[in-house]
């Protein structure tokens, strides 16, 4: 058989036991799928909603699949957990409004997607807050391994330098259980994403709101292995294709969150 008709066959075959529509030259963990790490149980950026995941992670991940000839698959982990199941090779990217930082850039790549900011969200009624050191003295909820405890735990410093209470940090390993406890009246603030803190706030204004403007704006990044810079190559140019298509204004228009998006 020429060499030439053996190359052609191969490659028809290869085609033929792809996924249907899949890119054979992505290299993703599994053929044909794209899977994603999120903690879901952040809305608006990932949560289930009727067993579903929703939200704007969510929904920017199935795009990107779709721009790759991918099926998304979502696999939920506690936040703090997404770097190390990334790097043990249980997901192909995170999407989880990772911030990008110098530690985590040490170990993992990000591909900016969005920016996203910090706020507090509090009980309806609450005194508003000019900054951390406002919460001087009282208890504090935040979500083990975001920023969030980064912030709160520097203001306790600026604190103690003026010789002032600390504030009382509370860290749990997930969104709902930081709300739960602001809603039982067991912490007096919940230090959380901008994003998450509107959402909470818009579904029971009656019940919560947000303490401050929301500050620190922090580039958000889709998490990827650095051995992997094939499928960074590949989800970067997807993204950038979905921003010229439309689709990642879209997504951002639905959640009323525009601030965030990046420019082309």
């Amino acid at each position: 058989m020429p060499s030439l008709f053996r190359t052609a066959l191969a490659a028809l075959l290869a085609w033929l036991l792809a996924a249907p529509g899949a890119r054979a030259d992505v290299p993703v963990m599994t053929p044909g799928t794209l899977t994603i790490c999120s903690a879901v149980n952040r809305p608006p950026m990932a949560f289930f909603s009727h067993g579903q995941p929703e939200g704007v992670d969510v929904a920017l991940g199935t795009l990107l699949a779709a721009k790759l000839g991918l099926q998304p698959n979502f696999v939920n982990i506690p936040f703090a957990g997404l770097i190390p199941a990334l790097l043990a090779g249980h997901c192909d990217v995170i999407m989880a409004q990772l911030f990008i930082k110098p530690a985590r850039l040490k170990v993992i790549d990000e591909i900016p997607y969005m920016v996203s900011h910090l706020d507090y969200l509090l009980l309806a009624g609450a005194p508003k807050l000019n900054g951390p050191q406002d919460l001087s003295g009282k208890k504090v909820a935040a979500v083990n391994g975001t920023t969030s405890v980064d912030v709160l735990t520097q203001a306790n410093a600026a604190l103690a330098a003026a010789g002032r209470k600390p504030i009382r940090i509370v860290v749990f390993p997930e969104s709902t259980q930081a709300l739960q406890q602001l809603e039982f009246h067991q912490v007096d603030a919940f230090a959380v994403a901008y994003e998450t803190g509107l959402f909470y706030s818009a579904l029971e204004p009656s019940q919560f709101e947000l303490g401050a403007a929301p500050c620190c704006e922090i580039k958000t990044g889709i998490g990827i292995a650095k051995s992997n810079q094939a499928l960074e190559t590949a989800i970067a140019t997807a993204l950038r294709g979905l921003m010229k298509d439309g689709g990642y204004a879209a997504v951002f228009a639905k959640w009323h969150l525009q601030m965030d998006m990046l420019a082309e």
